[in-house]
């Protein structure tokens, strides 16, 4: 196995250890913020493949930005401890999860080992200042919609965190 398959070997498995435990663990708190490195093993990932425009974007969007917004959601939510129960047959599924994931994993790893690498034609140069230019571009209406689209969610969000739900049973 050469150093570059062994670096990202590395990357997967910390990614998808990040992310499955983040499924296991039964405190939100720390699953969003496993989800926050498995979302930086995504970044490292495409670091890895040469892509450092979309990592750093990665790391920008996901890791700053949407790991924020799961944070806030997940603090302003108010669930009961009965609502937070253990669901019958959950451990079986999460089992059956493991399993499959690890049969994937032993695929993509023998795939992975199997597979040479092209050392040949270097890629046409593209700056960063490029793709911004092009980002801001044409594209500059797009990205600003989806902003406000962003913002208006998340005050969405906190709205119907705030609200209390409706008592129900005897007590008016």
């Amino acid at each position: 196995m050469t150093p570059s398959h062994l670096a990202f070997a590395l990357i997967a498995l910390a990614t998808l250890a990040s992310a499955g435990i983040a499924l296991a663990l039964r405190n939100l708190i720390h699953s969003a913020l496993l989800l926050i490195a498995s979302w930086a093993g995504i970044a490292a990932f495409y670091l890895w493949a040469g892509a450092e425009f979309v990592a750093f974007a990665q790391v920008l969007v996901y890791v700053g930005a949407v790991s924020m917004i799961v944070l806030f959601a997940v603090l302003l939510t108010r669930r009961s401890r009965a609502d937070l129960a253990l669901a019958p047959g959950s451990l079986g599924r999460a089992l059956a999860g493991f399993l499959v994931g690890g049969a994937v994993l032993g695929v993509l790893f023998g795939a992975i080992a199997g597979t040479r690498l092209p050392t040949t034609g270097a890629a046409p140069p593209v700056t960063v200042k490029q793709i911004g230019l092009e980002l801001m571009g044409p594209h500059a209406a797009a990205l600003l919609a989806l902003g406000v689209l962003l913002t208006v969610a998340l005050l969405g969000a906190v709205v119907l965190a705030a609200t209390d739900a409706p008592k129900t049973g005897g007590d008016r």
